[in-house]
């Protein structure tokens, strides 16, 4: 669902980044005055293992479209909205400078469709009234499928009205919301699953690390497996969704790109040449050395699996940067 510069014009993407900032800046102020150093790993090796997941596209049955996690709604159950936030926000970054996912001056508005509904809506409005009297299966399965599946039609919609607003396609409003609703409907119920799978997998393994309830009401005994050991094995798998399963990721145009198509006939927009357009996509070509997961100038698979493994280094790196430098902060107030 990521958004190209092609649909937004500068004021609209201008607000969206405006009210990603808002967000982003209560998110910093609220995960600064937490005191939870077990959830820094947490917050980095999952930012990881959303972006490895995104990697992969899955085909949708009997479309010709495909689609791949967002991951807002499995980062909030288990980081809570603020950190969970940041996360996404990160991962988002990433994608835009250095894989040229998604356009520069559209990456506000691809924080708020991708990450604010799965993240702030996911959890205050589903996750938390659902599980906040304890955890079971089929809250975890029910959460996950409501919050993913709405997430990605608040998301869809977004993306429609800022479409509309930006005027600069000609994207009948009507057309495009009865195209993207019903696509982004089936990879939110895909999403959900993904996500009910692997909570269910944490809820099995560690349940501490679950959000959304008093932790007085889990036996700190319970769990298979120490944290450490949980985080290794997200560790591993992202890098192996990264270096190798994203190889056979699906190539069919995602939601977006296929409601663009059945729109125009092509899943290209023109770029507008406004000098805002211009500057942006510039600069964004500078700081893309991995141009849509790829080596520049040849198509070798080696370049996706080393999108996939430096990628997911790069969103751990800056997540584990983040963190500790609240922590520092923390402590030099403290002492002050």
């Amino acid at each position: 669902m990521h958004m190209a510069d092609a649909l937004v014009a500068p004021v609209v993407a201008g607000t969206m980044y405006v009210c990603s900032t808002l967000a982003a800046t209560y998110s910093v102020k609220k995960v600064g005055v937490e005191n939870e150093p077990k959830k820094i790993p947490v917050m980095g090796v999952m930012g990881a293992f959303v972006f490895s997941a995104q990697m992969i596209n899955f085909t949708i049955p009997g479309t010709g479209a495909s689609g791949h996690l967002c991951g807002g709604m499995l980062l909030t159950a288990l980081l809570g909205p603020y950190a969970a936030f940041l996360s996404m926000i990160g991962v988002l970054v990433i994608q835009c400078l250095l894989f040229a996912d998604g356009g520069l001056l559209a990456l506000g508005c691809n924080i708020w469709n991708m990450a604010f509904y799965g993240c702030f809506v996911g959890y205050f409005l589903i996750w938390h009234p659902i599980v906040k009297h304890g955890f079971s299966r089929a809250k975890i399965i029910g959460a996950s499928m409501l919050g993913s599946i709405v997430a990605l039609q608040l998301g869809a919609f977004s993306v429609t009205l800022e479409t509309m607003f930006s005027g600069i396609t000609e994207l009948p409003f009507s057309l495009f919301v009865g195209t993207m609703q019903p696509i982004h409907l089936v990879i939110g119920f895909v999403e959900g699953l993904i996500t009910a799978m692997v909570l269910l997998f944490v809820y099995e393994s560690r349940p501490q690390m679950l959000q959304g309830t008093e932790k007085t009401n889990l036996n700190q005994s319970e769990g298979k497996f120490s944290l450490r050991k949980v985080i290794t094995f997200f560790v591993i798998i992202a890098l192996l969704i990264g270096g190798i399963f994203s190889l056979f990721a699906s190539t069919q145009p995602d939601g977006l790109e296929w409601s663009i198509e059945r729109i125009t006939g092509s899943t290209e927009i023109e770029t507008v040449n406004s000098h805002v357009h211009i500057v942006l996509e510039n600069i964004q070509k500078a700081t893309a050395v991995l141009t849509d997961y790829s080596f520049k100038g040849t198509e070798s698979v080696f370049g996706t699996s080393f999108s996939g493994i430096i990628g997911s280094m790069a969103v751990l790196g800056i997540c584990l940067v983040v963190c500790f430098a609240f922590r520092y902060l923390r402590r030099k107030k403290k002492t002050i």
